[in-house]
């Protein structure tokens, strides 16, 4: 489908690619995965290159590009790492609800700093007990004075933990209506007195990082509501779209740097006198590998076609992140599989992919919740 760019995508495109070739090296991502580093050199760069700008309208010091051109950004700076783009995406999608939901001062406030690179952005929404079930969410905000104090729990929160961030956190302000009317968001600095943040020690994706969150009466201004008291629900359902195509996207780029990792692997590797790629039994895997790749960034360039031109897209958007992030786990499985032992091994990059991979059918929505939405739409209920 890349018929279909304008050279103006192109040169995006290859502004991205260059862009991660320079400053993520592979040395540079062993150590932030080793050592449980934020990567902070490369946030500055896509700042610099200008990148957090692209959605946003030019009152704001934004570009104006639309779904499709962050899809094709996504893609790019997903190849060498899934871990590392979710700097990128928590930013630029938490600033974009700020965007549709929030005061004109909040927008004139936040948005240049974010855009600028001076400030970051990060999602709060799952608990211990509340992950897919938002309705179980126990976190709650209430109103003293100028400020709302909020106390409660949150888990599973990627890179809460950087500087400079502002965490948009739902809680509960109505506990006793139902939970699409009783919620609301806040942006809380992660520097508030009485917020806790424990980076928690995962299997994959550690140096963007996912933290816990304890919240002991933590004080908000009041201004720091977005869209309203009780009107969480609405904000959340007004990004989802384009976050899942993000999300899509990002899986597309992974699933490609896995494939580009194990081919070149497969050329140079010897056994019996020759390339392991010429054998039909690893030669059949990479071409059902690039085949699954392509059908799914076509799946998510045609949703995020959709959502461009304003058309309701959920079916599409549905299945390419479903079919994305499976196509992601299963090729770093088969690229495990093409390196043998050196892909066990921790000096070789397959094995953080393999580790990256397995969080894509359980973040930004399961691929079970992804299913049931499909059935419904199908007119069956689960």
């Amino acid at each position: 489908m890349d018929c279909n760019f304008t050279h103006e995508q192109i040169m995006l495109r290859e502004t991205a690619r260059k862009l991660m070739q320079r400053v993520a090296s592979p040395e540079y991502i062993r150590k932030l995965d080793r050592e449980r580093l934020y990567p902070y050199e490369l946030y500055e760069a896509w700042a610099e290159a200008g990148l957090f700008r692209l959605p946003f309208p030019e009152e704001y010091g934004g570009l104006g590009s639309n779904i499709v051109d962050m899809a094709i950004i996504a893609e790019e700076l997903a190849s060498p790492s899934a871990d590392l783009v979710m700097a990128y995406g928590g930013s630029m999608f938490c600033g974009l609800n700020l965007l549709r939901n929030g005061t004109d001062a909040q927008k004139q406030y936040f948005l240049p700093k974010l855009l600028a690179g001076e400030i970051r952005m990060t999602i709060s929404i799952s608990e211990p007990d509340a992950g897919s079930d938002i309705g179980a969410m126990r976190t709650t905000a209430r109103r003293d004075g100028d400020h709302y104090v909020i106390s409660g729990q949150k888990i599973w929160q990627t890179g809460a933990g950087a500087k400079n961030n502002f965490i948009n956190v739902y809680a509960k302000t109505d506990p006793k209506a139902h939970y699409r009317n009783g919620m609301s968001l806040f942006l809380v600095d992660g520097s508030s007195p009485g917020l806790d943040i424990r980076k928690l020690d995962m299997l994959g994706r550690r140096s963007v990082g996912t933290c816990e969150l304890t919240f002991n009466d933590v004080h908000v201004p009041a201004d720091h509501l977005v869209g309203g008291e009780n009107k969480g629900w609405n904000c959340i359902l007004s990004g989802l779209q384009s976050e899942r195509v993000f999300a899509a996207a990002c899986d597309c780029g992974s699933a490609r740097g896995v494939f580009e990792l194990a081919l070149n692997y497969a050329s140079e590797r010897k056994q019996f006198g020759r390339a392991i790629g010429t054998f039909q039994s690893i030669a059949h895997m990479l071409a059902d590998m690039q085949t699954e790749i392509e059908a799914a960034w076509a799946l998510t360039l045609r949703a995020a076609s959709l959502v461009a031109s304003g058309k309701d897209a959920l079916r599409e958007i549905t299945m390419a992140k479903l079919f994305a992030s499976e196509t992601y786990v299963k090729a770093a499985n088969n690229g495990m599989q093409i390196f043998g032992g050196f892909g066990y091994s921790m000096e070789f990059d397959m094995q953080r992919h393999y580790r990256d991979a397995r969080a894509a059918t359980i973040a930004a929505g399961t691929s079970q919740i992804q299913r049931n939405i499909l059935a419904g739409l199908m007119g069956l209920k689960v």
